[in-house]
Order: C-alpha cells, then structure tokens, then sequence
C-alpha cells in the first residue's frame, strides 16, 4: 500500500492511498472465516457451510468493510505521522472515481485536505498591550457593604409594611359585584412580597398597610398572569390559574418586616467566616479587597480582546483555504446550504485566524493543562457560582465536592478545560508582552463595553 501527499498551495494538498488485494485480502479471508463459523444458514450445521456460499452472500460487504477501515486508518495514520494541522477533515476529491467492488482488486482514492498555515507570532517585550486596572473606590466599597447587609439580613414583625415586607393574611375570591364569592376561593394564611409584584398599581396598595387592614387586590394583574406564582400565591393548580382573573380581599394577620444585618462581628463573620475580620475598618477592607478579585477578570478579559488586536496586526494577513473549508461546512452541516455558507463564512473567519494564532502561542510556549488544572478551574467556575448568591465563605472541601461533580459530566470536563487553556494562554502572553498598565474608574471601565 502506498500512501502520498501531493501539496497544491501552501494550505491545501490531495492525500492519495493506493491499496493492492494483498493489503486487504488476508483481513477479508479472516472477516469471512468468522462468518462462517457464525453463520446459521438451513441445511447447513454451523461452521460447515461451504466458503464459496459464504463468498457469495457476504464477500462483496465484507470486502467494503474491510477496504473502507483500511482507508481510514492509513489516511489518519498518515496525518499523525505526518504531523499535519488539518482544518476541519479530509474529503474525498470531488472527481473521485466510483469504486466497483465486483470487478476491482486495485484500488486508488484520493482526499483533499485543508492545511492550517503556517503563522509566526513571536510574542515579545517589544509587543505592548493596554491592561485596565479597575479602581475600587469608597461608593464601590459602601454599595457592597449595603449589599452585604441585605444578604444577612433578617425578618421580623412590624406593624406597617414597608418596600421589602413580606405580608400574611387570609385571602378571599370576590365577585364581579366586589362581594365574597360563593364557593370562592380561600386561603387562610396566604404570604405575598409587593415589591416583587410586576404591576406597580397593585404594587401601591399595600405601602404602608398595617396589620388588621383590609386590601383589595388582583393576584393575576400582580404578577402579569403568570400561571406558576399565581398558582404558588394562592394555592390551587397550575390549570385553575390559567382562568383565575377575581380581585381577593386580603386581611393582614401578620407583616414580616426586612431589617438589614448591622455592622459587628455576625455580620463580619457571616460575610468571610469566624473572626477572620474584627474591626469595621478590617471589614471594609476585606471588601474592597473582595471587589477587586471579582474585577481582576474582567480586566484579563478587556485585555485578551485588547491582545487579539495587537497580536492580529502583528501576524497580518492570513491564507486560508476557503474553498475547502466552505466545502467542509457545506458537507458536515445537516440545514447548510452553498447559499447559507457563503453567507456565514466571512463571519467565521476571524475567530477562526485567532484560534489559529492561540495553537501557534500554545506550541511556542509549549502550554499544557494538566488534570489539575482543570480540577482548579472547576473550583474557580463554583466558587463563582456560590458567589452569586452572596456565599464568599464556602469552606474548601465544599468546593473540592461540587467541583468534582461538575467534572463526572464529559461535556462540562471539555468546556472546563477550554477555559483552563484560554486562562493559560492569557496568562502567557501577559508575561511575554510589555503591559501599559491604566488605572480607569468602573463607569469608565465598563462604557468601554458600552462602545464597543
């Protein structure tokens, strides 16, 4: 068998196998053993039936099974062996000649092939690249503490309700005429938040209700017909809520009034654990602290855009194979049409020369992700997820468990290990590149975004 490369430009080839009968026949022989050993065909006993009848009935399949498992480990072999950086996979030559397995022994097929560039990045301290230092300032830091202080806040009775007060009463259905409806509905200890209400006139009939009122209100218009809260609100099916339209009465028994959580040692201890503050001015400064964290990666991210600029323009132009690659989408996309690709196409370009730039820093740099890289990326990626909402303080081996959950599903372990090689490859151009460091406020910062 032989195996070779015919280069037509420098970013597109034709890979040619040839293969004789005796690369194949010695697989098909042992193939059509096997069959006859399994074969259980009338008038014959197992194992006895005549290789010729078997010849016959399975040679032609067997020899396609064969032929095409040959093609496909000598092409990949090939490429591995070869080192060759395929974009997309190799497709049989649009001219490709029908292969007749009844009167061939010899066959040739051929496969086009689109070749990555060759691109050179040579990342250097003569490269600079702007890098955003966000400033935490004092309204920063106060925001947070409010934000804190909802977090671990508590609940506790009040007399007259106000923005955040969760309110209990016995609901009852109304008529059209405003009088209890017969067979109505009736819940004796219904529990309603106002300032979670999506219509603001149902909203302002309870501002500053107290307890033993009475107020009138429509539980669909509250929340905007949503079939779910409507049926969580008043106790019957998500079905009965589809229709549910009455105003109810509301009694106030009772209003659980928000009361912030105060500056001291709780709170200090429920926002980053056990004494690890003890003062306010320590307090305030672990906050800022905790801000700037959460702004490091948006200011990694400013800069991998920042840096796909500057390393772009260094590398210039890039040649692609277009025609290969339009054809590859065309023939591996089940709704893409040669109308739809050329349409696409020119959007995918860019991100695809980037990709291209990212492999060459990886093989410069040598850049690998290793099993703990991942596992630590996962950590980062649930801590995040605890963070949003309000828990800083997850003890490490909490993190450690969802973590290692996260990564027992294959589809999250390649999406956490992409994130983990663009962090690296982040992390590696900030050290090879001069940084031009820039001090901005957060409204400056994110107006960036706004413009772009």
């Amino acid at each position: 068998m032989n195996v070779s490369q015919q280069n037509i430009d420098k970013v597109s080839a034709v890979i040619k196998i040839e293969i004789t009968k005796a690369d194949y026949q010695e697989k098909v022989d042992k193939a059509l053993r096997a069959y006859r050993q399994k074969a259980n065909i009338p008038g014959f006993r197992r194992g006895m039936v005549p290789m010729g009848m078997i010849q016959k009935m399975f040679g032609k399949s067997v020899l396609a099974e064969e032929f095409n498992k040959l093609v496909s480990e000598s092409l990949f072999n090939y490429i591995r062996e070869n080192k060759l950086n395929v974009l997309g996979e190799p497709m049989p030559v649009a001219d490709q000649p029908e292969i007749n397995f009844d009167g061939q022994e010899d066959f040739t097929v051929s496969f086009d092939v689109a070749l990555a560039p060759e691109i050179s990045v040579n990342l250097s301290k003569e490269d600079c690249v702007d890098y955003y230092n966000v400033t935490v300032d004092d309204t920063m830091v106060e925001k947070q503490c409010e934000a804190l202080a909802n977090r671990f806040g508590t609940q506790e009775p009040v007399e007259a309700a106000g923005e955040k007060d969760m309110i209990r009463g016995k609901f009852i259905e109304l008529d059209e005429a405003g009088n209890v409806k017969d067979g109505g509905i009736v819940v004796e200890s219904g529990i309603i938040s106002p300032n979670y209400f999506k219509n603001e006139d149902e909203k302002s009939k309870f501002a500053g209700v107290k307890v033993g009122q009475k107020v009138i209100f429509n539980p669909a218009k509250s929340c905007d017909n949503n079939e779910v809260e409507l049926a969580s609100m008043l106790h019957i099916k998500k079905e009965e809520a589809a229709n549910m339209k009455s105003d109810f009465e509301v009694e106030v028994t009772s209003i659980l009034g928000f009361k912030p959580a105060e500056m001291g040692q709780e709170l200090f201890d429920n926002a980053f654990g056990k004494d690890v503050v003890k003062t306010e001015e320590e307090y305030k400064a672990k906050v800022r602290e905790m801000i700037e964290n959460q702004m490091k990666p948006e200011s990694d991210y400013k800069f991998g855009l920042d840096a796909r600029k500057v390393l772009e323009n260094k590398v210039g132009d890039i040649q692609l194979p277009d025609a290969l690659l339009k054809r590859w989408l065309v023939t591996t996309g089940e709704k893409r049409t040669a109308e739809s690709v050329e349409e696409e196409y020119p959007k995918m370009v860019p991100d695809l020369k980037w990709q291209l730039i990212k492999e060459q820093i990886v093989k410069d740099f040598n850049i690998k992700v290793e099993d703990a890289d991942i596992l630590d990326m996962a950590r980062k990626v649930t801590r995040a997820q605890f963070a949003q909402y309000g828990m800083m303080n997850v003890p490490e081996d909490l993190l450690d468990k969802y973590a290692t959950d996260m990564l027992k599903d294959k589809k999250m372990v390649s999406n956490i290990a992409e994130r983990a090689t663009e962090e690296k490859i982040i992390a590696t151009i900030k050290g090879a590149v001069t940084l031009n460091e820039i001090a901005v406020s957060a409204d400056e910062f994110y107006k960036m975004f706004e413009t772009k």
